[in-house]
């Protein structure tokens, strides 16, 4: 029990921290690529717009697959665009990559 305790903790924390990673980094990220203020809501729009489509398509998922391996799949997935934060160079780029980095807040 007490694996499957620990494993879902951190679990749980790596979501957070590739949800909440770009956060810290917006003041920076801001600076720049030269973003006005409309486009970081934009892009937190954006984020939050994947987060909501991926919970609709992760709950009948969940039944037919099973939460563990649709958890373990969200996290490697999500993985890849919040280790891509650095590749970005436009406003765009940005709103993507927010959106894929969405897909981890599906999870909570």
């Amino acid at each position: 029990h007490m694996r499957a305790f620990h494993c879902s903790w951190f679990a749980f924390f790596m979501a957070f921290f590739i949800w909440f990673a770009i956060a810290p980094l917006l003041p920076e990220i801001r600076d720049t690529l030269g973003l006005t203020k409309q486009q970081i809501w934009t892009s937190n729009i954006v984020g939050v717009g994947g987060t909501i489509f991926v919970r609709f398509l992760l709950g009948p998922l969940n039944d037919k697959y099973g939460p563990r391996i649709l958890f373990t799949a969200v996290l490697c997935f999500a993985s890849i665009p919040t280790a891509c934060v650095g590749f970005v160079n436009s406003s765009v780029g940005l709103s993507v990559l927010r959106l894929f980095i969405g897909v981890a807040g599906g999870t909570f």
